[in-house]
């Protein structure tokens, strides 16, 4: 009998195959599609669709945050939470008045900053890099930029990548990187769902000349309810004493 599950999952593909130094868990064993240098250029593909808008949340970086989710990513990592946004024509348009309230939702003084997902924010360039320059203009950088990224670092520096991508590191603080490989998956991590992926610090990251991780970094030792159930466990047992 035809297994329908494995007739139908999708194929990945290494479409730089042979080449080195792309950064940690790439290639990424067909968990994910990966990019030769300058392949997906935003420029052309991004159709300025924005999958969501969140305001005022606490997961999606440190602090008080906004976060806009972008349509479109052909990385296809496996077990993605947001497959749904694969298609870059997702969602709806990206508007002026979205952006305008994008502005207003920052001005709060406990409103750290804004966050960019996906989909891939790396390839939706034609939204977020005017948007980044306008909260530069207004905000300065008393507001961060966070933004997560399919991409590794080392990707993003490659020779003949799409100079959109640097343009738009240079405007952002703070970088998730790489895909979300399941076989790695990891809950005790800070902002990320695989042991792969790491927070940058961008702008020492471009000082450098290589990744540097961000310096609040603080994973987990044991997991929530573990830590909870042992807590209660012992405090029961004080009582009974």
């Amino acid at each position: 009998m035809t297994d329908l599950r494995r007739t139908t999952e999708t194929t990945r593909h290494d479409f730089a195959a042979g080449e080195t130094g792309r950064g940690p868990s790439v290639p990424s064993g067909g968990l994910a599609n990966d990019p030769k240098a300058g392949q997906w250029d935003g420029r052309r593909m991004s159709k300025r669709m924005i999958a969501d808008y969140k305001t005022f949340i606490v997961t999606d970086g440190e602090g008080v945050r906004n976060s806009l989710y972008v349509s479109g990513c052909p990385f296809h990592c496996v077990d993605c939470f947001n497959a749904s946004i694969w298609d870059f024509q997702a969602g709806h348009e990206y508007t002026q008045a979205l952006e305008d309230r994008i502005i207003e939702d920052l001005k709060p003084d406990y409103v750290q900053g804004i966050t960019f997902l996906g989909g891939e924010p790396l390839l939706a360039t034609p939204v977020l890099i005017p948007l980044s320059r306008r909260i530069r203009r207004e905000f300065g950088h008393t507001k961060d930029i966070w933004s997560w990224t399919g991409y590794t670092w080392e990707e993003l520096m490659r020779p003949g990548e799409t100079p959109d991508k640097r343009e738009l590191l240079e405007l952002i603080d703070v970088l998730v990187d790489g895909r979300f490989i399941r076989t790695l998956k990891d809950s005790l991590l800070q902002f990320r769902g695989s042991s792969n992926q790491r927070i940058l610090d961008v702008p020492k990251s471009l000082a450098a000349g290589a990744p540097v991780i961000w310096t609040k970094l603080h994973d987990q030792e044991r997991d929530i309810p573990e830590i909870y159930l042992k807590d209660r466990e012992a405090g029961e047992g004080q009582q009974a004493s």
